[in-house]
């Protein structure tokens, strides 16, 4: 069984409440629901944490090198600010595939660069609540391509 550590950032425990012009009406239980269904078509098996803290995030990550196979991550804000987060993900060798709700390069000029990109796998931005769903079968993909 594959094991998939997904990481909400900052302010994600308000969506469906925070701008949802932007970010949806879908709740972080919402989309996570959508993520634990996706993966049962997978046999893998989701762990989800959500934290406004950086460093409960770079802890959950270190944690992750012990059990899982893979990260799912949307950083929020972090994604333009964090080279401790980066770190992390690039000491935890696992494949991570870095995900966001808007499309951040077609917001404002300090989101338009990520310090996590270049240690992920891919991006996904822009989708909705299903960027989180694309990366998750890419980041699956990855891991055990279909034939």
């Amino acid at each position: 069984m594959t094991h998939i550590l997904v990481l909400h950032g900052p302010n994600l425990n308000l969506l469906g409440e925070r701008q949802p012009e932007i970010y949806g009406y879908q709740t972080l239980a919402d989309i996570d629901a959508a993520l634990v269904a996706l993966a049962a078509t997978r046999q893998a098996h989701l762990r989800s944490q959500q934290s406004n803290h950086e460093g409960v995030l770079i802890d959950a990550i270190h944690d992750a090198r012990a059990w899982a196979n893979g990260i799912l991550v949307n950083p929020g804000a972090y994604t333009h600010t964090s080279y401790a987060l980066r770190d992390a993900i690039a000491a935890a060798s696992l494949p991570t595939v870095e995900v966001h709700l808007s499309n951040i390069h077609a917001r404002e000029p300090f989101r338009h660069t990520s310090l996590l990109a270049p240690v992920c796998l891919g991006q996904i931005v822009g989708f909705g609540w299903r960027s989180y769903l694309l990366g998750l079968q890419a980041l699956l993909d990855h891991l055990s391509p279909i034939a």
